[in-house]
């Protein structure tokens, strides 16, 4: 028996991001940053908002195509609650149409407040800090609740929107901080609650993930809006303090910007950052501060979208406005998005939509030449410096994808052990894989270190029989693989590498 692994041709539509496209004349943003605050006492003022603000600002008006008459600027005394709230309504949802865009972006201090509707598992909203905000004697009174805004954004429907959120909402501070959060630590992004006493342990928020002020993923992802925050629920999002104080920014948005401005972000080097590479990009930057922050315990951003917007552009190709448009082609939006980019080629849109640079963590070996002609035989080997269970998926240039493993075939299940190499097929398969078509093609492999269910998303039961899509199926993959962590008191980022190897069938 031979497996042969062919090409089949399966791009399904794309729903863009709605950031990538020229201005038009009913686009909005509205951009808060709130450093200072009039009920606050100084030590727990913000020095990163104003400097958000600007760079906020000329990433709008720059790289995403927003005439600045279009930027609506909330700061400090301006951000009141209801100035807020009127504004977002006035502003952003009465001001647009379906099919425009609305951009909504808030830099400052995050908090928690009791939930009134019971539709909290912990008891508690998230929500924003307006410039008004005050302590109560056991909550916070006038903060902009998630329900609140989750109502408005309801109202934004047919809109290409996007929400970006610079603050924290942690329920879980650790006893080593979570005093000190009360009293004001430098830099933090979060305000304890007014009752909020330390801890004796980091407590869960049960299995149920939230996502910043939009904290229904579900949700999200059927609406179409691309929601970014700084940091998971259970995190407290930080101002750079490495920064002089007047040069301060936030971690998270910092990193937003440059990854949107330059080539850093571009992990595969293809002229293209996608959201998955940007998301990437955050995340390094977010963990490379926190290694250098004794009371940054853990940054986790967040990422919430339709998984087929993962490897879509963040911005449009510098050659996609020039007479080099061959590389890129434009993926039209479901009616209310404009149209975005994605890699014309499916074997290099695999660094697109996975996000991550391969490191060299993931080894792929072939017992035979890359190059090889139709029918020659060959077995695979893949090694992980971690201990992990493999997803092992061809990719051909037609955008067909083949799940090598897991399959039904293979015997040994058992997760990968670090640097003990796994060779594919074994004598218990009784058959032999068989190179066919011709181009360029791509083995991916993933290892997933936690114990994540992805049964779902790559069942043994399509292993070597199912011709997919490559870019539906690697995308519902690694949409799961970026959320967070929640079976132990850690609280992190979902543990998982990548490596592939490029082969040709003539």
């Amino acid at each position: 028996m031979s497996v042969d692994i062919r090409a089949w041709s399966l791009l399904l539509p794309f729903v863009s991001l709605g950031m990538c496209s020229p201005s038009l004349a009913a686009d909005r943003a509205l951009l808060i940053g709130i450093g200072s605050y009039q009920n606050l006492q100084p030590k727990l003022f913000l020095h990163g908002p104003k400097n958000d603000l600007v760079a906020m600002e000329g990433l709008l008006a720059g790289t995403l195509g927003f005439d600045r008459s279009v930027i609506r600027v909330l700061k400090d005394e301006q951000a009141t609650r209801a100035t807020i709230l009127s504004s977002i309504e006035e502003w952003l949802v009465a001001g647009t149409q379906p099919g425009d865009r609305a951009y909504l972006y808030y830099s400052g201090h995050g908090l928690q407040v009791a939930d009134i509707d019971g539709d909290e598992e912990d008891g508690l909203d998230e929500a924003l800090a307006p410039f008004d905000v005050v302590a109560g004697i056991k909550d916070w009174d006038g903060a902009v609740t998630d329900d609140e805004l989750d109502a408005i954004l309801d109202r934004l429907k047919g809109r290409a929107v996007t929400l970006v959120i610079d603050a924290g909402y942690s329920s879980t501070i650790s006893r080593s901080l979570s005093g000190e959060v009360s009293a004001g630590i430098d830099g933090a992004r979060f305000l304890a609650r007014p009752e909020a006493k330390p801890m004796e342990q980091a407590l869960t928020r049960g299995l149920r993930i939230d996502l910043g002020v939009v904290d229904k993923p579900s949700r999200v992802k059927e609406s179409g809006i691309v929601a970014w925050s700084a940091s998971a629920p259970y995190q407290v999002a930080w101002d750079d303090v490495r920064l002089p104080i007047e040069g301060r920014q936030g971690v998270f948005t910092k990193a937003y910007v440059a990854g949107q401005t330059g080539a850093a972000a571009d992990a595969n080097a293809n002229g293209l950052t996608s959201n998955a590479e940007l998301f990437e990009y955050i995340t390094a930057q977010s963990a490379a501060y926190c290694a250098s922050q004794e009371k940054c315990e853990t940054l986790d951003p967040q990422l919430e979208t339709k998984a087929l917007n993962l490897g879509a552009s963040a911005v449009v190709p510098v050659q996609a406005g020039t007479e080099v448009t061959a590389r890129y082609q434009p993926v039209a939006g479901d009616g209310a998005a404009p149209a975005s980019y994605q890699d014309a080629d499916a074997v290099d849109a695999v660094g697109d939509i996975v996000g991550k640079a391969d490191a060299g963590d993931v080894r792929i070996s072939i017992n035979r030449p890359t190059t090889m002609k139709a029918g020659d035989v060959f077995k695979l080997t893949v090694a992980s410096k971690a201990a992990g269970s493999l997803i092992l998926i061809d990719v051909n240039a037609n955008g067909t994808a083949t799940q090598i493993f897991p399959n039904e075939f293979a015997q040994k299940i058992t997760p990968l052990a670090a640097d003990v190499p796994l060779t594919l097929p074994d004598e218990y398969y009784g058959f032999d894989f068989e190179a066919s078509g011709e181009g360029d093609s791509a083995f991916v492999a993933l290892v997933i270190s936690d114990a994540v269910d992805l049964a779902d998303v790559a069942p043994k039961t399509r292993g070597l029989k199912v011709e997919l899509s490559a870019r539906e199926t690697l995308s519902e993959i690694v949409s799961r693989l970026q959320q967070a962590w929640t079976d132990d008191l850690e609280r992190r980022g979902i543990r998982w590498s990548v490596g592939t190897l490029r082969y040709h069938v003539e």
